[in-house]
């Protein structure tokens, strides 16, 4: 009964729509061979992540300036590679290339089918912490489905600032409680359920690799909890 009045539906990309671990892995094990090199990718990819959102808490404490995500990706390469040791093996070029993998991600198996029947009866936008360009990029790499692209340089700050889930709001034209953000980030949908808006939490287990344990257990405080963006669909009978 409290997903009965849901118009819009606003998603998370980057883990929730999009696996972006196996894409990294791939393009590292082609620099390793290529270089002859033994880099622990899966390592990196998460010393990489944990750099950028240090970087986006720094933006939305005031620490620092707005920053771009694809630039802050690529600020946080360059410091990895520096505290590796690899400065003389990765030049700018190689850098840029490789910080590109952000906008070539693979869309998990039930994105697609299920953001295809979830297009069909509500307005689905992203809203994202990536860059407007970035997320263009992905999402046509990807082939997913979405009617607008909502993402936090609108803004100029990152979820989960209340002024991103604003801009649903505003590029949307429904209030909060009418859309529904989808993400399988508890904190984004915490700050989301405080801005006023329902929440589905889709747990993507091998986020961050088979060998990572992400927090996919239900709560009370969901409005929806769905195995997959199908199940949801079906949830909300589309």
């Amino acid at each position: 009964m409290a997903l009965t009045g849901i118009k819009a539906i606003a998603f998370d990309v980057q883990g929730t729509c999009v696996d972006f671990f196996q894409p990294l892995l791939r393009a590292g094990a082609a620099i390793n061979a290529a270089k002859g090199l033994d880099i622990d990718w899966a390592a990196l990819s998460a010393e990489w992540r944990e750099l950028y959102r240090a970087s986006m808490d720094a933006v939305i404490a005031g620490r620092r300036d707005w920053l771009r995500v694809d630039r802050i990706y690529r600020e946080a390469l360059d410091k990895l590679v520096e505290t590796r040791g690899l400065s003389d093996r990765f030049d700018g070029a190689e850098r840029d290339a490789l910080n590109e993998v952000w906008t070539k991600l693979d869309a998990w198996p039930d994105t697609i089918e299920g953001l295809t029947r979830l297009r069909r009866r509500f307005c689905t936008a992203t809203l994202s912490n990536a860059g407007m360009a970035s997320v263009i990029a992905l999402v046509k790499h990807a082939d997913l489905p979405f009617d607008a692209i909502l993402t936090a340089e609108l803004a100029t700050s990152y979820k989960p600032a209340p002024a991103v889930y604003q801009l649903a709001v505003d590029y949307l034209g429904y209030g909060p409680d009418q859309i529904l953000m989808v993400a399988c980030h508890k904190y984004d949908l915490k700050a989301a359920r405080a801005f006023g808006m329902k929440t589905a939490f889709v747990p993507r287990p091998l986020e961050f690799g088979p060998d990572a344990a992400p927090d996919v257990s239900p709560e009370s405080w969901f409005d929806v909890y769905a195995t997959s963006f199908v199940d949801l669909a079906d949830r909300l009978a589309a």
